[in-house]
């Protein structure tokens, strides 16, 4: 199964005066990853920048709006995420029990299963599944 494991925001991380992480927490982090990368778990990983420099696009009656950050309820917030390969939720949690804390202080990360082909079996035209086949291998073609 795949899973996004996402690092909430902190007030710290997402402050005007949001320092960079200490050189102890990007080794311990760097570590980390190796582990989940020899381990054949890893798919990606990448740090987000704070909200202040995102926007939303917001979807009502028919119409879009844009939202530029940064965005009230920081812990709402993802700063960060992993994208693993696991066998099962349990592998899942036992991965990340092993990560070092992503901040000083309180922090958070949530583990989330995506959704598989097989999810959508019984809405999933052939021409659908054949459009999303194609899709996906043009996406790894490129990542090549």
């Amino acid at each position: 199964m795949r899973c996004m494991v996402m690092v909430r925001a902190t007030d710290e991380s997402e402050s005007e005066t949001q320092a960079m992480p200490s050189a102890e927490i990007m080794a311990a982090m760097n570590r980390f990853n190796e582990e989940l990368v020899q381990a054949g778990v890893m798919l990606a990983g990448e740090g987000l920048k704070p909200s202040r420099d995102g926007k939303r696009v917001r979807f009502a009656s028919g119409r879009q709006q844009v939202v530029d950050g940064p965005f009230a309820e920081t812990r709402e917030l993802i700063a960060g995420f992993w994208l693993w390969q696991v066998r099962s939720m349990d592998e899942a949690l036992e991965w990340a029990r092993r990560c070092p804390a992503p901040f000083v202080g309180e922090c958070e990360i949530e583990i989330r299963p995506l959704y598989e082909e097989a999810d959508f079996a019984e809405v999933m035209s052939p021409e659908l599944r054949e459009s999303e086949a194609r899709l996906r291998g043009q996406i790894a073609d490129r990542a090549r």
